[in-house]
C-alpha cells in the first residue's frame, strides 16, 4: 500500500527562490503538479497540498495577481491558507527618520499548525515541507518527537541551501531546480468553479 503523502509549501520563501530566478512565467507554477514530480509516486500517494502566503499591501496589480493565483491553485485542488500584513513603526537611530514597514503576520505559524494537526489527524505517512526557513526546525522537532511513526522530509525551493537547523531532523531531503518548477506550470486557462487566466506578466 502507497504511503500518504502531504506537501507544506512556505509561498514566501518558494517565491522569492523563484523570482530569483529571472524568468516571471515561472510564477505561475501548479504546486500540485510539482508535488507529483518531486516524490516518488511509484511507492507514494498525494493526498495535500497546502499553500501558506499573505497579500501584500499596497500594490493593487501585485494583488489581482496573488488572486488569480490562488485561484488557479485552488482549482488545482491546492489548499491554501493566509494570513495578513500589519504595519509597525520603524525609526532611524541616526537621522531620527520614522516610517511603517508592512510586517507578513501568520505564514509560519500556519504551516506549522497545519503540519502538526494533519499528523495528529493522521493525514499522512509522509510530510515534505517547502522551504529553507530555520525557523522550521521546531516543526521538524515536534513532529519526530510527538509522531515518531510519521516521516518529515525538507525541499530546499529553487537555489537555496538546505537548513542545517532543518536537516537535524528530517527523514530525507528534496532540492528542487528550475526545471522542476518549468515543468510544472499551468497552462494559461486554469479549468474549475471559477476559471482562471494566466496574468500576462507570467506569459512565457
Amino acid at each position: 500500500m502507497p504511503l500518504r503523502a502531504a506537501f507544506y509549501i512556505d509561498g514566501f520563501n518558494l517565491y522569492h527562490a523563484i523570482n530569483d530566478l529571472g524568468d516571471q512565467s515561472l510564477k505561475w507554477c501548479n504546486l500540485w503538479a510539482l508535488a507529483e514530480l518531486a516524490m516518488p509516486r511509484n511507492s507514494e500517494e498525494l493526498v495535500k497540498v497546502c499553500f501558506y502566503s499573505a497579500f501584500y499591501p499596497g500594490d493593487e496589480k501585485k494583488r489581482w495577481r496573488h488572486e488569480q493565483y490562488r485561484a488557479a491553485l485552488e482549482n488545482a485542488g491546492v489548499t491554501t491558507v493566509f494570513g495578513h500584513y500589519v504595519h509597525e513603526d520603524m525609526d532611524c537611530r541616526g537621522c531620527g527618520r520614522r516610517w511603517q514597514k508592512p510586517t507578513e503576520k501568520e505564514t509560519d505559524i500556519n504551516l506549522a499548525l497545519g503540519v502538526v494537526n494533519d499528523a495528529r489527524l493522521d493525514v499522512y505517512d509522509k510530510a515534505y515541507i517547502v522551504t529553507a526557513d530555520s525557523d522550521h526546525a521546531a516543526t521538524f522537532s515536534h513532529v519526530r518527537a510527538y509522531y515518531p511513526a510519521k516521516q518529515i522530509v525538507t525541499v530546499a525551493p529553487p537555489g537555496r541551501n538546505f537548513s542545517a537547523h532543518i536537516q537535524k531532523y528530517a527523514n530525507g531531503r528534496i532540492k528542487l531546480d528550475r526545471e522542476h518548477i518549468r515543468a510544472s506550470l499551468f497552462g494559461a486557462l486554469v479549468p474549475g468553479p471559477r476559471a482562471v487566466r494566466r496574468p500576462r506578466e507570467y506569459d512565457p
